[in-house]
């Protein structure tokens, strides 16, 4: 069942974006060689609680954190740990905030000081993806177009797109119908009407399609280890075009703050 939010919905939708774009734009100011993900888990954390909202993902299903933590080769949902974060790493930081009772979701994924000239190329093709996505986003076509969009333009740069994991409806709940693969054809899959509110994520690898699913159930990783990249907007379906409900202003105020370039 694919639910039309009504106008009292979409604005609790979009001052839920706001408070999970602003907790990554908190999370952005201490990613840094040094640094445990479990340390940034709590930033998280303690940020969205600051600020009246929930940790949606924090004992989802049992899921262990605030965030869900995807370093280099991880695809999705790896947990917070005392791993420390090393030069030339990239760090996906996947979270979603629930506030009164509606959810915002969104990812990054940030260079750990100098990276790889390919890993670069990697970050930033995904996250052209992403908005490319969203142009395709437009009310009376289909889920199907926004997937050829964002599979055509990762795979013409020579990159692999994930097949088993995707984006997806968002409200009340956290996943709501429709999925939003990352691949696919034009014209298929469920049509695209104003009132709809979506995720688009992007997952694409620099190797291989294939993933593995750790015995823990959750923690997702390519299967030959080479990087992965995820970026994710959570965007309204409107008559006029897709409005993009997150945003990554406060991750890029918080970078260049500190002298980190964006890719």
């Amino acid at each position: 069942m694919i639910y039309l939010k009504t106008p009292e919905e979409i604005e609790k939708c979009r001052l839920a974006s706001d408070l999970v774009s602003r907790t990554l734009g908190e999370v952005a100011k201490w990613v840094a060689p040094g640094i445990t993900t479990r340390r940034l888990d709590t930033i998280a954390r303690e940020f969205i609680l600051d600020n009246g909202g929930k940790p949606a993902c924090l004992g989802y299903h049992g899921f262990p954190g605030t965030l869900c933590i995807e370093v280099n080769e991880m695809v999705v949902h790896g947990f917070p740990s005392n791993y420390t974060l090393r030069e030339g790493d990239i760090i996906g930081t996947d979270c979603v905030v629930e506030l009164d009772g509606y959810n915002g979701d969104s990812c990054y994924t940030f260079a750990v000081g100098a990276i790889d000239p390919k890993v670069e190329k990697l970050l930033r093709v995904t996250k052209e993806s992403l908005y490319v996505g969203i142009e395709a986003a437009q009310a009376g076509k289909r889920i199907g177009d926004i997937s050829n969009a964002v599979q055509r333009y990762c795979e013409h740069e020579g990159y692999s797109v994930v097949r088993e994991m995707c984006g997806h409806g968002i409200g009340k709940s956290m996943h709501e119908d429709p999925e939003v693969p990352n691949y696919g054809r034009r014209g298929i899959g469920p049509l695209l009407k104003p009132n709809m509110i979506i995720c688009i994520e992007p997952m694409i690898n620099l190797g291989s399609k294939n993933i593995v699913i750790e015995p823990d159930g959750w923690q997702c990783r390519t299967r030959d280890r080479k990087p992965s990249a995820h970026f994710e907007h959570e965007i309204l379906i409107t008559p006029d075009g897709p409005e993009i409900l997150t945003t990554f202003k406060y991750i890029e105020e918080s970078l260049a703050a500190k002298g980190a370039g964006e890719f």
